[in-house]
């Protein structure tokens, strides 16, 4: 690998998906992962195939649909997790394993319970073996950032003599500050006899809000790979955002001596895709990808881009997949056209029948509003894809009657198990006597912890896109629904919901580890 080459590691699917709330199905990873693998990612972390049987099939099916970038899967240094990754990825044109042990002296001591020779040992038995299924295989020293420098030297030296190209130096608890990581990273690649073999990564969380700015002063200092998230996705505060790194690296050419292969028109496409399939919101402020990123209010800024560009722009819109929210069909639109015009979203459709309902959803959306963008298709396919498989709970009908001076009250219709059924309730808004009427049926017994409204496009008869959270027994799920009515888009959110818990708990999800 040059050294001119930067590598993109998404780690989304895996990482990403460790955000209270923010789990996927398998279909929803298979879209994420090809849309990325659209944006020309270099390798695709799909998840942690022993968590559950849930994350190996959807690892194994990342695996079979993706062609161009390298598919990965997460080990810990364990003999049945390494199997189990394998074995997810026999489908892949492409496969790397990743996998990692702690080798900080707390969690030595406290959670694995090993000498550091143990844990060595432990290091170069799980390179050894992974390289049995794989010739790409990645290790991590888990909480390398509180790591002795010196033990740390000894395991990446040990792994690399084993087979492992390349080295990821996680900042697991966003602890460092840019110029110690850079320096970390820089004197490992010195010290470290054999670095030239392998490609050192870093993989950095946003606790203090630094993994960006630590990601890049890695990059400056030897590192040829980061791991990051769309949108900065991730547990806790999150991870570093693949759009501030890619785009950093891209405008300061003059500082950064490398480049990425990355087709970056496709960052904002991928962004609002998982924006909306995991139900995390991105703030109109974020670099990149919010929505007011390139909008100048300030008249000077107004006059000074009007002029040239270049003066409060530092890059093009176009250049991240900005473009001017753009008409595309109506009610008289047919399937063709429809088809064609989610061909150039590149959203395309696993059969005919998913082809189909969709289209329905678009004729009784284009009866609701006469003008249809882009952004109420990418909504319109979302939520195709939420109602997918098996579900317990469907809303039939709802009906809600709310005026001054009165308590709103609801009636809503749902399917139970492929038993409709009808149950009112009051509430202090339509949107709680709604909740409560549905809760009046499946006494679900969860916790509401987010209510949230976020419209699609302007005007008032814009879509509502709401987003639900809840949490049951430890279990937390989003939930999401788009309508022009807010409180029928706030209804299907629920039954969302509602339909994930469930699921979630049929597959349950342990945080095995995290690097």
């Amino acid at each position: 690998m040059s050294d001119d080459k930067l590598i993109i590691f998404d780690t989304t699917l895996r990482d990403g998906e460790q955000s209270p709330g923010a789990s996927m199905t398998r279909d929803e990873k298979v879209r994420i992962a090809k849309a990325l693998e659209r944006m020309r990612v270099d390798v695709i972390e799909a998840g942690f195939p022993i968590a559950s049987p849930g994350d190996f099939e959807a690892v194994q099916a990342v695996a079979g649909a993706i062609k161009e970038s390298t598919v990965c899967g997460l080990a810990r240094a364990l003999d049945k997790d390494i199997d189990r990754a394998g074995e997810a990825l026999k489908p892949a044109a492409s496969s790397r394993i990743h996998t990692f042990i702690a080798t900080s002296p707390i969690h030595m001591k406290m959670k694995l319970r090993m000498e550091p020779d143990q844990v060595i040992e432990q290091a170069v038995h799980a390179v050894k073996r992974a390289r049995g299924y794989t010739d790409n295989v990645e290790f991590s020293p888990e909480d390398a950032g509180r790591s002795e420098i010196d033990f740390l030297c000894r395991v990446i030296e040990a792994v690399i003599d084993a087979g492992a190209t390349t080295v990821n130096i996680p900042d697991t608890v966003g602890y460092n500050l840019p110029h110690q990581f850079g320096e970390l990273v820089r004197t490992l690649i010195e010290r470290v006899p054999n670095s030239d073999k392998a490609v050192f990564s870093v993989h950095c969380h946003n606790d203090l809000g630094l993994a960006v700015g630590n990601s890049l002063s890695a990059v400056l200092n030897g590192a040829r790979q980061v791991e990051c998230t769309i949108n900065g996705l991730g547990e806790r505060a999150g991870n570093a955002a693949l759009e501030e790194v890619v785009m950093t690296v891209q405008t300061r050419q003059d500082v950064f001596p490398c480049r990425t292969g990355l087709d970056t028109t496709q960052i904002v496409p991928c962004s609002r895709l998982v924006s909306g399939i995991t139900g995390f919101a991105v703030q109109p402020n974020k670099a990149i990808v919010g929505v007011n990123a390139f909008a100048h209010e300030s008249g000077i800024h107004q006059d000074g881009v009007l002029k040239s560009r270049e003066t409060y722009e530092i890059m093009r819109a176009q250049d991240v997949g900005w473009s001017a929210n753009r008409i595309v069909l109506g009610k008289h639109s047919g399937r063709n056209a429809f088809r064609t015009r989610l061909k150039d979203l590149s959203i395309e459709f696993e059969s005919e029948e998913d082809l189909n309902k969709a289209f329905a959803r678009f004729k009784d959306l284009a009866d609701k509003k006469h003008e249809i963008f882009d952004e109420d298709l990418q909504a319109l396919v979302t939520e195709s894809g939420l109602e997918a498989g098996n579900e317990w709970l469907k809303l039939v009908a709802l009906r809600v009657c709310s005026e001054t001076g009165e308590v709103p009250e609801a009636t809503v219709t749902l399917w139970i198990d492929g038993e409709e059924q009808q149950s009112s309730a009051a509430g202090s808004g339509p949107v709680d006597a709604s909740f409560k009427a549905i809760e009046v049926q499946v006494n679900s017994l969860t916790e509401l912890q987010l209510y949230s409204v976020n419209n699609i496009t302007s005007g008032t008869d814009s879509q509502g896109e709401v987003t639900v959270r809840l949490q049951r027994d430890g279990h937390i799920v989003n939930g999401q629904g788009a309508d022009t009515d807010i409180v029928i888009a706030s209804a299907k959110a629920y039954v969302n919901a509602l339909n994930k818990i469930i699921q979630r708990e049929e597959r349950a999800h342990p945080q095995l580890g995290d690097v």
